[in-house]
């Protein structure tokens, strides 16, 4: 009994830091992951005026929590690192529109040992979440290169971000196994990029990708090879979406990037018209989902450094 109330204490008391530390840095809300149900009460008294969100691996360490007041996001991800978990809670109170994407959050969880509440952090979402890193698109098992995928993802999230003269576009790209993409797929009339070379049509070109924003509001996918060449644009996805399920609100462009992953060895990356989010598809499900940040995406790779008493012998 007395080990318990020694836990809730220390939980109250780094709640409390957490609660200071959002006044100093003017945060939007508060994010306490949880391992086990909290006093719901407590929460929101000492949080005062300040949202809060709880996430959990567990929906039944969540119960009670709405009743007061307490945004709730469940996520099934025991095993993974708690800062991938963090990142998940964040994405997805975003995409329920809990979050905005630019908003500061204060995270309070447990960072070195389960059960035990020991860490704050201060995270601006813009920041945080605007990164990917290789490791993020090497968890595709495909056969496209990853320099490829690289190049029209950034390209798509550009366009998410950016859309065209103030007003958001999307638009849909399906990576590799072009051929059998092609033959899955139907012209719409027009294709801007018939008639030029393939040089002309390649993404790692910067022209090329501020030509490929211009038209993206068109109508149709663009269909890309393994070495970013353009094969077709404004192409019709013929492929039935059977034996597919999506999220409530995603619309006809995610189906058919749903649908064409499903059927062929293919990556769809589908910029949401709605939201500027990008989702990208394989086998007939979402893989990845990129947030369309008011800043330039970074790109972090994973390195190791020896250190210099190693690297000398």
């Amino acid at each position: 009994m007395a080990k318990s109330k020694k836990k809730d204490d220390r939980f109250a008391t780094m709640f409390g830091l957490a609660v200071q530390l959002a006044k100093v840095e003017e945060a939007d809300a508060l994010l306490v992951w949880l391992d086990q149900p909290a006093d719901w009460e407590q929460l929101k008294k000492i949080a005062g005026k300040t949202p809060v969100l709880v996430a959990a691996d567990d929906e039944r360490s969540l119960i009670g929590a709405a009743e007061f007041g307490l945004d709730v996001v469940a996520l099934r991800m025991d095993g993974t690192p708690v800062h991938d978990r963090l990142g998940r809670a964040l994405l997805q109170s975003i995409s329920d529109e809990i979050l905005a994407p630019g908003a500061g959050v204060v995270a309070v969880y447990s960072s070195f040992e389960l059960q035990k509440t020991d860490s704050v952090s201060f995270i601006r979402l813009d920041e945080h979440l605007g990164r990917l890193t290789v490791r993020d698109l090497r968890q595709l098992v495909t056969r496209v290169p990853l320099d490829t995928l690289k190049s029209v993802v950034d390209l798509a999230v550009d366009i998410g971000r950016e859309g065209r003269e103030g007003k958001p576009v999307g638009t849909l790209f399906v990576v590799g196994d072009s051929r059998t993409v092609m033959s899955k797929s139907s012209p719409s009339g027009f294709d801007p990029v018939k008639g030029y070379n393939r040089k002309e049509r390649n993404l790692r070109d910067s022209r090329v990708r501020e030509g490929i924003k211009e038209i993206a509001q068109l109508d149709g996918a663009f269909v890309v090879s393994s070495d970013g060449t353009i094969e077709g644009a404004c192409r019709i996805i013929d492929s039935a979406g059977t034996g597919i399920t999506l999220s409530k609100g995603l619309g006809s462009r995610h189906w058919a990037a749903a649908a064409i992953t499903k059927k062929t060895n293919s990556i769809a990356v589908a910029v949401s018209e709605s939201s500027g989010t990008v989702r990208l598809f394989q086998n007939g499900e979402v893989a990845l989902r990129i947030e369309p940040f008011r800043r330039a995406m970074i790109w972090k790779d994973f390195e190791s450094e020896l250190p210099a008493s190693i690297a000398s012998d």
